[in-house]
């Protein structure tokens, strides 16, 4: 796979989030990837509904738009930029289904890295899960090392300190008064 490819589908995943515990893309990154507009985008939706379950699309409430607002620039500051209706978050299955609703060469190619953007996305949280579970079972097994490594350390700084008595010198010494 080309490089520019691999950063096509890297930069694609950065477009996941989690919102409600599912990985999800939200609508108006999901039309600039499609190179339509977002109202058009939610245009097919409308027409197309019977193609669009609970589980491939929901609607962000409230909370969740003002928790995304302070993760990610959704609002744009200049007149007439403000999203009149909620934004719509689209799980990987949804995101496909948008491009049999499209129909369009580009939104096949696009369907395509979506799909292995959410794979990469996917391998991406399962090997820090693993991460996780290794360094777990790595602190389960250290627990009972904890005071053996104390005393190790102790000993080590007794010795640093150096002897406490000063004992006469090892080795013929000339005084030179």
């Amino acid at each position: 796979m080309s490089e520019q490819r691999q950063a096509t589908i890297a930069g694609i995943a950065q477009r996941i989030l989690v919102v409600r515990g599912r990985r999800v893309m939200l609508d108006s990154d999901l039309a600039a990837l499609y190179g339509v507009e977002t109202k058009r985008l939610n245009e097919q939706v409308k027409r197309n509904r019977r193609r669009f379950p609970s589980d491939f699309m929901f609607e962000l409430n409230a909370m969740e738009i003002e928790s995304l607002r302070s993760q990610i620039a959704t609002l744009k500051i200049s007149r007439g930029k403000h999203r009149k209706y909620s934004p719509v978050a689209f799980t990987e299955h949804g995101a496909l289904m948008l491009a049999s609703a499209l129909n369009s060469a580009r939104a096949i190619e696009v369907s395509i890295l979506i799909v292995k953007a959410f794979v990469h996305m996917r391998g991406y949280l399962r090997s820090r899960a693993e991460l996780a579970a290794r360094i777990d079972e790595l602190e389960r097994k250290l627990a009972g090392h904890d005071s053996r490594i104390a005393g190790i350390l102790d000993a080590i700084r007794r010795l640093a300190i150096g002897p406490l008595e000063t004992s006469r010198p090892i080795g013929f010494t000339a005084d030179l008064k």
